[in-house]
């Protein structure tokens, strides 16, 4: 591999402390978190402090020759809009931040507006979050439509996690109809391993929709490296919508407990399934282009230790 690729989806937190379905999720010691009553290795034990910060990524991005990262949010890590903005003023060639709203609570589109009037080129929506069994938001409802139409008048794009399967499927072809210039990228690889998963693949093939890879590490994690089914899985989308509507992306660093993060793209690079040109696409230019990185460091191969 002779160039630097982009992570389209990956996390930075400066502290965990928030409820997601009335349970907490917060930072104990030693990369651990209490997570909704259960202890979770949330980070690599090394990270004793509990801060996933943009200076350690930055360090297994140089490492692993990642260019730049999309750092993506989810509620069960709580609003890291103030910390995200901060990254997003010091490294502006290396991350491109989204802002998240919280539609559990009042004003959500009031704050959708702040956040791209202060500069923000994506919002996240954890949409998987939004279906419980005596609540849901629709992705359709008034509000949310108001929130989409502003966001495709000022370019926004729009990253979105959906429940499994073609649950939410129906409200995203209405969004896209209606929005038809709003830019999309549907994370986690359309929840694969989950039954009806190509349906949300299949979202794509709308021109301004794309597809990345966050988790397909986790999704996968029963086979583990180096990852056949997952290899599989990128084919099979690629026959759908064709490997130009698909990203990389590693969810970092969650993933990295169990593998290293060079680890959640080699696989790709060392499959015989996929041609250099796909793997190209896939782990750079897709994203180079759809999230309009520039300025992108060429980063060499440092070797081990152990080479």
């Amino acid at each position: 591999m002779d160039y630097s690729i982009i992570d389209a989806h990956a996390h930075l937190w400066l502290k965990q402390d928030t409820l997601v379905e009335g349970k907490q999720i917060k930072t104990i010691e030693n990369g651990k978190s209490l997570f909704m009553g259960d202890v979770r290795q949330m980070l690599p034990p090394f990270m004793i402090d509990g801060v996933n910060s943009a200076e350690v990524f930055l360090s297994n991005m140089d490492y692993a020759q990642v260019g730049a990262a999309v750092i993506t949010q989810e509620y069960i890590d709580g609003l890291q809009n103030k910390y995200l903005w901060e990254v997003q003023q010091r490294f502006p060639d290396r991350f491109f931040c989204c802002g998240m709203i919280d539609v559990r609570n009042k004003g959500y589109e009031e704050h959708a507006e702040q956040l791209i009037n202060q500069g923000f080129k994506a919002l996240k929506l954890p949409a998987n979050r939004f279906i419980l069994p005596d609540w849901r938001v629709y992705l359709t409802n008034d509000s949310l439509m108001r929130v989409f139409k502003f966001m495709e008048q000022h370019d926004v794009i729009l990253s979105i996690d959906l429940a499994d399967g073609d649950m939410q499927v129906g409200e995203m072809k209405e969004i896209i109809s209606e929005f038809p210039n709003l830019k999309i990228a549907i994370g986690h690889f359309g929840m694969v391993t989950r039954k009806g998963w190509q349906e949300q693949i299949k979202l794509s093939q709308n021109k301004n929709v794309m597809i990345e890879s966050g988790g397909i590490t986790w999704l996968f994690n029963d086979e583990f490296y180096p990852f056949k089914g997952a290899i599989k899985a990128i084919k099979e989308a690629a026959s759908l919508v064709g490997i130009k509507k698909l990203m990389w992306g590693s969810d970092y660093p969650r993933t990295i407990t169990a593998i290293t993060y060079k680890m959640s793209y080699d696989f790709i690079v060392k499959s015989d399934q996929l041609t250099e040109e796909d793997k190209y696409k896939f782990l750079r230019s897709n994203a180079e282009h759809f999230y309009k990185f520039n300025n992108l460091q060429s980063l060499p191969y440092i070797k081990n230790m152990s080479e």
